[in-house]
């Protein structure tokens, strides 16, 4: 007896069975042909058909053993018939994994049985090393008679699982650098690949530009990107600050194109032939004299013909209060006509603010004290929203008898119109006819040509009680109004400071 042979017997011994295993072939080894001696019935007998089930029906294995189903049942202690009795299991996907699944059978129709079939399928649907040794006929019955390879470990699943989760770490590791660096990353990029700040070329389409007199570089810079002009504005001021000698530009009206080149928009505002002839440009606040010269150097009238013709006021119908045109030249952009006259540019500017008074509703007999009064409100205002407010705190001096104490107005008499602040002196000096600090009530006269913003609002003045107001930031216009002494002089002491702390201002 060999001992496998002794192994069988001792285990149907300890089962309660008597009787010796029957005799068994030699197992086949994986990878190796075998062919029975004799194929085997369900009952024990010789069958060419091989093996059967007890209604008649073929089980067929594709690698049949020397072992029968009846010998491997007997081993394991059980009765064949009452294992294999019942119908074929029907083939659904997905199947069970157990060696009844493998064989065809189906486990749910011995679940009536006193046998323990599932016991047996469990035993041949087991791997580990105690089922091995205990009952090797039924593992290999398990192993070997399967027509199935036994699965193969997917690695390829658990090598891309881990390739993942490392891309997300990496990616991870990387949004967040960047997120912390992004400033000096930027600050890389635009020094290797600077931004495109600049149209290219000439440009296309006309624009029609306009150069105020005072203004600077930086202004003109500003207004040609509004104007779609430049691409931006560093692109202009920046070209403008590596110009040597530094360029000078007229007040004028220039032709332009849109979307043009920074270079190219700078030699177009320098070149003569861009220039729009016989047009001037008057921005509002602006004084006669620069008027007049203005108007000299856009139409080629001679300033002396000018100045000549300003000295009638009556001329043009001008209130008889009028010593001068002051006032009464409307801030515009005027484009003359070839061989224009003094006289007649001056009748021009001066009808055209008669209209605008008329359209604010200014009635003639008025004209003079709101041109006055709106002369000083152009000067001292500062922001759009701010005019009214002026012109009420004006309106409440004179109603209270108060002195209107404008800077505006005592700079325009000392020949300095070019700025609003004073100094004790020129606010003490009684002989200055425009000092509104010793003089009561409105000045001798304008100090300025109004626009239309300053005419309505004297016209239509803001509501408040307002007696005071500073302007506290110069650069921006930001201006403070007070009711009392004591929020004036804090609203002063505001503009103080602001004065330390931009002494290059202006």
């Amino acid at each position: 007896m060999t001992r496998r042979e002794a192994r069988a017997a001792r285990e149907a011994e300890e089962r309660g069975q008597v009787g010796e295993p029957q005799e068994q072939g030699e197992l086949q080894q994986p990878g190796e042909p075998h062919v029975p001696s004799q194929p085997v019935s369900a009952a024990g007998s010789p069958s060419a058909a091989g093996w059967s089930l007890n209604d008649g029906s073929p089980i067929s294995s594709p690698t049949p053993t020397q072992e029968s189903p009846a010998d491997v049942a007997a081993l394991a202690g059980l009765d064949f018939d009452a294992v294999v009795t019942g119908p074929v299991a029907q083939v659904e996907e997905p199947q069970p994994v157990g060696a009844a699944a493998r064989h065809g059978v189906d486990e749910r129709s011995h679940s009536h049985h006193d046998h323990p079939a599932r016991t047996l399928f469990g035993v041949l649907d087991t791997d580990d090393a105690s089922a091995q040794d205990e009952h090797p006929l039924v593992w290999r019955q398990q192993n070997y008679l399967s027509h199935e390879e036994p699965p193969k470990k997917r690695r390829w699943v658990k090598r891309l699982i881990v390739t993942v989760v490392i891309l997300a770490v990496l990616g991870g590791m990387a949004g967040g650098a960047y997120a912390i660096f992004q400033p000096q990353i930027a600050k890389v990029q635009n020094a290797l690949f600077p931004p495109e700040n600049d149209y290219k070329g000439n440009g296309s389409g006309e624009v029609m530009f306009t150069i105020a007199s005072g203004d600077d570089g930086s202004a003109i810079a500003n207004k040609l990107a509004k104007a779609g002009v430049v691409k931006t504005y560093e692109a202009f001021y920046t070209l403008l600050l590596r110009q040597k000698p530094e360029p000078e530009f007229q007040p004028g009206v220039f032709k332009l194109a849109k979307k043009m080149s920074a270079a190219a928009a700078l030699a177009a505002l320098q070149d003569p032939a861009s220039r729009v002839e016989n047009t001037a440009v008057i921005p509002e606040g602006t004084v006669e004299k620069d008027i007049l010269q203005t108007v000299a150097d856009s139409t080629k009238i001679p300033l002396a013909d000018l100045q000549a013709a300003a000295a009638n006021p009556a001329a043009y119908g001008l209130p008889p209060q009028a010593k001068s045109l002051e006032g009464f030249l409307f801030p515009a952009t005027y484009t003359f006509a070839p061989g224009t006259t003094a006289q007649q540019a001056i009748k021009t500017m001066v009808d055209r603010m008669f209209q605008s008074l008329d359209e604010a509703g200014v009635a003639p007999a008025n004209r003079w004290n709101t041109v006055v009064l709106a002369s000083i409100v152009q000067r001292e205002a500062g922001l759009k929203d701010d005019y009214p407010k002026v012109a009420r705190v004006f309106l409440n001096r004179i109603a209270q008898g108060w002195d209107l104490q404008s800077d505006a107005t005592v700079a325009y008499g000392t020949g300095h119109t070019d700025r609003v602040e004073t100094t004790d002196a020129e606010r003490a000096d009684a002989g200055n006819p425009y000092n509104t600090y010793v003089h009561p009530g409105l000045p001798v006269g304008p100090i300025s040509n109004p626009g239309d913003l300053a005419i309505n609002a004297v016209q239509k003045p803001a509501d408040g009680p307002w007696m005071y107001f500073v302007t506290w930031n110069l650069q921006t216009g930001e201006t403070i109004f007070s009711t009392t002494q004591a929020e004036h002089e804090a609203a002063v002491e505001k503009w103080q400071q602001w004065m330390k702390d931009n002494p290059n201002y202006g």
